[in-house]
């Protein structure tokens, strides 16, 4: 009786483990050199205001999946331009529901390598 009882018990205790309510989010791809600096200057300039988790807003949009937006963002434009572009002219590129508020001389603060390594990061977010 025992023993069916702690087999009764484990088995429980193993099938309510797998009905977890946390959802999953997709892990971070292995990125190359030049994205993971990139992913530094992201985490030290935009972190603060944009998150990298769906549904997530800080201050300005979730750049969760924002290489894939940006490719049908503006008609004849890469998703590469779009990145560009929107760090470069914030301001010709607000997302409806969101405020003007995103940092103009960003470009002016950080180096060309680094502005082109936060965009090859930003192109991992699919």
């Amino acid at each position: 009786m025992r023993n069916k009882l702690f087999i009764l018990l484990i088995a429980a205790v193993l099938f309510l483990s797998a009905c977890s309510s946390t959802p999953t989010v997709a892990p971070m791809p292995t990125l190359d050199p030049i994205a993971k600096q990139g992913q530094a200057v992201f985490n030290a300039r935009c972190a603060t205001c944009h998150a990298l988790v769906p549904d997530t807003i800080i201050i300005g949009p979730s750049l969760y999946g924002i290489a894939t937006r940006a490719e049908t963002r503006v008609e004849g434009q890469t998703a590469e331009e779009y990145i560009t572009m929107s760090i470069l002219r914030p301001g010709d590129y607000v997302v409806e529901g969101f405020n003007n508020v995103m940092i103009t001389n960003l470009a002016k603060e950080i180096t060309s390598e680094e502005m082109n390594s936060l965009v090859a990061f930003l192109l991992t977010l699919k």
